[in-house]
């Protein structure tokens, strides 16, 4: 990317290039109340642009193809908008021949277009944002499970910034403290008390550690929830998968070991995309092949987020059933798991199966067949990537990639600046390595930049953001 003139007028479609309702093009930049002027001008619209934030509707002439084309322009004329410049959106149909006309008449209007990622990089360099919250834009965009958008959105209200800022402010000031130390030695004038910077130091060792654990474990790396279908040959899981897939992914038969292979199929559950994985069933009694089909099945589901124990609810050994599975499913156990036993094939009963009675799990029963139970299976799931989704910790994963390096120098930074300060050495050496500590967490939130940052951050945008 080439961060060159940042006072010219940018323009670009802001909105999915796929047909859509409506669509959006996006200017800004100090000449925008020009630009914006000659557009109305050759649509010989006579509108005195307010000196205010406004909406109105209006035309834009885009030439004898297209001719005028209806607008809602949306209008911030001070530094007051995302960008911190002159700023203007013109909403039209979502249609991508209309869209690139208005962007090529806004061009033969005196605007340029944009670069990967250069009204998020703008609106950086005026301070309305910084590096991590810049990061967090894209991580809203990209998002596909709400616990992404979760931590994408926390991290753009500043929840990961914010700390550090006044982490990195505290260190000035120590630094500020420390040296003023050293103006006035020959007077022996101590601005701080060793024993009071300890104890501030080691404050921020440990809201580093914190951070830098936090951004370790980012749970919303995964792209989207696992969830594992368990259970012994001829539990219906082949049959539940399809229900919940609404699709005929597995072949169904009332033949025990009928699935051998892991059979993946994605679905979607109240707008989040899953996976569900269907694997052999558990059988003690296992021949070579069947236990290579249940090696792979453990390896298929050894990181699922949610397993559903399936057991037929109209086998004569029902609670033996729950008992075997109960052992296995504790031999499996995972942290992050979360367990929901389901009883199946509740078709073939006549009432409905006694299951309070077999332990603290939660229990549905269901169909696949006839459907019943379907329904509450499914809130269940949802239910469970909620917890999942509110569990998880962590930040934007451009974020956590980008900033390990300076956290851990900041980590060593610290521990050195401690170590210093309890052998009472030379407040020079102190001061050089709070300076140092300073650099590293001006590096995550962008207080400190170079133009390969920024590429790195900005390029990966696409244009429009």
């Amino acid at each position: 990317m080439s961060f060159g003139d940042f006072h010219s007028t940018i323009v670009a479609i802001a909105s999915p290039t796929s047909p859509a309702r409506r669509g959006i093009v996006r200017l800004t930049g100090i000449d925008v109340p020009t630009v914006v002027g000659r557009l109305l001008e050759r649509s010989q619209t006579s509108v005195q642009l307010p000196t205010r934030a406004r909406r109105w509707e209006t035309e834009i002439q885009t030439g004898p193809a297209l001719g005028l084309i209806p607008v809602s322009l949306l209008w911030w004329p001070d530094h007051r908008s995302y960008t911190g410049q002159p700023s203007a959106e013109l909403h039209t149909f979502g249609s991508l021949p209309i869209l690139k006309a208005l962007v090529d008449a806004t061009m033969e209007c005196g605007a340029r277009a944009a670069s990967p990622g250069e009204f998020t990089l703008r609106a950086f360099l005026a301070g309305r944002i910084d590096l991590t919250q810049a990061e967090a834009v894209l991580g809203v965009i990209e998002a596909e499970t709400r616990g992404s958008l979760d931590h994408a959105l926390r991290q753009l209200a500043g929840n990961l910034s914010a700390p550090l800022e006044q982490m990195r402010s505290d260190v000035l000031n120590l630094l500020a403290d420390v040296e003023a130390g050293l103006d006035f030695v020959d007077e022996d004038i101590e601005f701080i008390e060793d024993a009071i910077l300890l104890q501030r130091l080691r404050e921020m060792q440990q809201q580093l550690q914190s951070t830098w654990q936090t951004m370790q474990q980012r749970g919303g790396a995964k792209a989207r929830p696992v969830i594992a279908l368990r259970g012994e040959p001829n539990a219906g899981k082949s049959r539940l998968l399809n229900r919940l897939s609404d699709r005929n992914a597995a072949i169904v038969a009332d033949v025990p070991g009928t699935t051998r292979d892991v059979v993946t199929v994605e679905a979607d559950f109240s707008g989040c995309a899953v996976l569900l994985v269907d694997t052999a069933g558990i059988d003690s009694n296992q021949s070579p092949l069947d236990q290579l089909a249940q090696q792979q099945g453990d390896r298929a589901t050894e990181h699922a987020d949610i397993r559903l124990w399936c057991i037929d609810c109209s086998r004569s050994d029902f609670p033996q059933a729950v008992d075997r599975l109960r052992a296995i499913a504790s031999e499996e156990s995972r942290s992050r798991a979360i367990d929901l036993w389901v009883a199946t094939k509740l078709d073939r009963l006549d009432s409905a199966p006694l299951l309070n009675p077999l332990g603290s799990e939660r229990w549905i029963a269901c169909s696949a067949v006839s459907g019943q139970g379907i329904a509450e299976l499914k809130r269940a799931i949802d239910q469970a990537i909620s917890q999942r989704d509110a569990e998880e910790v962590g930040s934007v994963l451009g974020t956590a990639s980008r900033c390990s390096d300076s956290l851990r120098r900041a980590q060593v930074a610290v521990s050195d600046t401690i170590g210093l300060t309890e052998n009472s050495s030379g407040h020079e050496l102190i001061a050089a390595e709070l300076r140092t500590l300073a650099q590293c967490l001006g590096e995550v939130t962008g207080a400190v930049y170079t133009d390969d940052i920024l590429d790195r951050v900005f390029g990966r945008f696409c244009i429009g953001k």
